[in-house]
């Protein structure tokens, strides 16, 4: 099957000819995307494995034991994806003691922020749409006070006004050179209207068109690949996919990104979006399959702590407190679980002591003053397949 996909513009670039890709508007025509076979099948498999980590997360006493793991978790993996070598524990202790000796977290830190913003506009009543006005906001945050070291100095929340490549010293030797910047905001535009059109295609569909379609706009002069992958979330969220963003996709695509480039150039240069498709839907179910099991081992932890605790003689309403708030803040120090649980710092570490003594929590600074405890199984849990 071939299929174009856009058109080149030839133009001169420090001295040289640069082809520079436009890509033709959404949904892919001539032919058109057709959901058959493979590509029918894995959309069905896809679409039962995100179904069943909604049910999977629906288990526990508030998704929230979930979310704040599973944002964060996809967080590092997306940044890991770009570079960055910060990991799930660097990030946590950083969030419980604002100290870290790596200079990565704060771009997982922005992502976690940039993700929690476009959020939090498309729920108010008067807030962004889900659009490139709402990513640029979100680019915005997340290249917030990283420096020239991860491009922080590369136009934070605009578009871009200059040529950029991937790939390459320069766009005279490339892998790919995106559009050039007088077509961006028309471009940009054109995804806007398809993704609050009414294309008929199923939303997780969709979602995988989106972010081809984004990246081949790379409208930014860096952070493309993580407002691409963020993209996805909130797409699949805004439709109704998932209730909350819960779904860690750049772990499948970590996994496999030396495919996922390849399949991102081969939509541009062969117009095969059917095997991009087929790559997306599974990346989807892999990751979702991840998630459910992820989640089921948080149940089955989190219950068990929860008896085990219950039943010791020394157990405390400060305790039990304590453990249930644990999910959504796997490290802590006494001073912050103390705000938490809003006791007293005497009442507050005999609690902690507690926990530590049963095996829950675990010291990890290795400190005799401000010591930093960790939730280790559920820790466990999350990282267990990095």
């Amino acid at each position: 099957m071939t299929r174009t996909t856009g058109v080149y513009r030839v133009a001169e670039f420090a001295g040289e000819s640069v082809r520079a890709f436009i890509p033709h508007p959404l949904p892919p025509a001539s032919p058109p995307l057709r959901l058959e076979g493979a590509i029918e099948s894995a959309c069905d498999r896809a679409s039962a494995s995100v179904t069943r980590l909604g049910v999977a997360a629906s288990l526990v006493p508030s998704t929230d034991w979930f979310l704040y793991g599973f944002v964060r978790k996809e967080a590092v993996l997306t940044s890991q994806i770009e570079g960055t070598e910060a990991t799930l524990r660097d990030v946590l202790e950083f969030e419980a003691t604002e100290r870290s000796s790596n200079d990565d977290v704060a771009d997982v830190c922005n992502y976690i922020e940039a993700l929690a913003h476009a959020r939090r506009e498309i729920a108010k009543p008067n807030g962004l749409p889900l659009s490139a006005r709402l990513l640029c906001e979100a680019h915005k945050k997340l290249m917030k006070g990283v420096g020239t070291r991860r491009g922080g100095d590369k136009s934070p929340g605009l578009v871009r006004t200059t040529q950029n490549w991937v790939g390459g010293t320069r766009p005279g030797n490339a892998r790919f050179v995106p559009p050039p910047a007088d077509v961006v905001p028309e471009v940009l535009s054109d995804l806007d209207r398809w993704i609050h059109g009414n294309d008929p295609l199923p939303p997780i569909v969709k979602a995988g068109l989106a972010h081809v379609q984004f990246e081949t706009i790379h409208p930014f002069l860096d952070g493309n690949g993580r407002i691409g992958r963020l993209l996805v979330t909130l797409l699949l969220e805004h439709w109704g996919v998932i209730a909350s963003p819960i779904l860690y996709l750049s772990h499948a695509i970590k996994r496999r990104r030396r495919e996922y480039y390849d399949r991102l150039s081969s939509v541009r240069t062969e117009g095969d979006w059917e095997g991009w498709m087929l790559f997306f839907l599974e990346c989807v179910e892999e990751s979702a399959d991840d998630g459910v099991e992820t989640a089921q081992k948080i149940f089955a932890l989190t219950d068990r702590d929860r008896r085990r605790l219950t039943a010791h003689p020394r157990a405390t309403v400060a305790a039990i407190q304590l453990l249930d708030v644990l999910p959504s803040h796997p490290m802590i120090t006494v001073p912050g679980a103390t705000e938490l649980i809003g006791s007293t710092p005497p009442t507050t570490r005999k609690a902690v002591e507690l926990l530590a003594d049963i095996g829950i929590l675990r010291e990890t600074s290795g400190r005799q003053r401000d010591r930093v405890y960790a939730y280790h199984g559920y820790l466990q849990a999350l990282t267990a397949d990095e």
